[in-house]
């Protein structure tokens, strides 16, 4: 594990931990819970444009852009870790295959990111929250995997319904369409019935996520 200083911070759910203008000196990795990177309006109306779990570096691009234009919110109870941009940076020009690994990790988030803006500006309802949920379970190692899936969802029909351009209502009637075709049932956790039918429902296809891409091993700084 590499031995970058940090410090360790419990965050409340719906708290904004990195806000929209400021300036960081920090990076923050996700230990627990569930982060939203979101943008808004002078309105005050948000867009959830990612959503980072556990060992997720949510915002690793901003050790060479920290002026914020996409903020972050713990979207359940969540632990971080600041880690100061000046100690990612000299431990990326010590160790070149640390660098590479950090930036395929930026890499990935860009793919996502890319993928999101399909997804709400070209499937209909049913399609983004089949994808959203098709996407979450990869990240996590739930899936793909025969029977039934399960894992935990702290997320909201609202914060649903940010990721996936929709009102809460819409939210809720997509859901339960989904659930009454036998895909999947949403709650406190997710169980999905029938991956196959749930992938194909989304039009889901993983190579954006990039998992077969693996980082050359890192040696350990000290």
């Amino acid at each position: 594990m590499l031995n970058l200083p940090g410090y360790a911070e419990q965050v409340r759910s719906n708290h904004d931990f990195v806000k929209l203008g400021e300036r960081v000196d920090h990076s923050c990795l996700i230990v627990a819970g569930v982060v939203g990177r979101f943008d808004q309006d002078s309105q005050g109306n948000r867009q959830i444009i990612a959503l980072h779990i556990p060992g997720d570096m949510a915002d690793l691009h901003s050790a060479v852009q920290p002026e914020v234009t996409s903020a972050l919110q713990a979207l359940s109870t969540t632990t971080i870790v600041r880690i100061p941009h000046s100690a990612i940076l000299s431990a990326a020009r010590t160790y070149p295959t640390l660098g590479e690994a950090l930036w395929r990790d930026c890499m990935a988030d860009s793919a996502i990111l890319a993928e999101w803006v399909f997804n709400v500006g070209r499937r209909d309802a049913k399609k983004r929250i089949a994808h959203l949920i098709c996407e979450i379970a990869v990240r996590v190692g739930a899936a793909p995997a025969n029977g039934m899936i399960m894992f935990p969802f702290p997320l909201t029909q609202t914060h649903v319904g940010d990721a996936a351009a929709l009102t809460p209502v819409h939210v809720n009637r997509t859901v339960q369409a989904l659930r009454r075709e036998g895909l999947v049932d949403i709650g406190k956790n997710v169980k999905i019935n029938d991956w196959g039918g749930l992938v194909a429902a989304a039009d889901f296809d993983d190579r954006y996520l990039h998992l077969s891409t693996k980082p050359k091993r890192v040696p350990l700084i000290h």
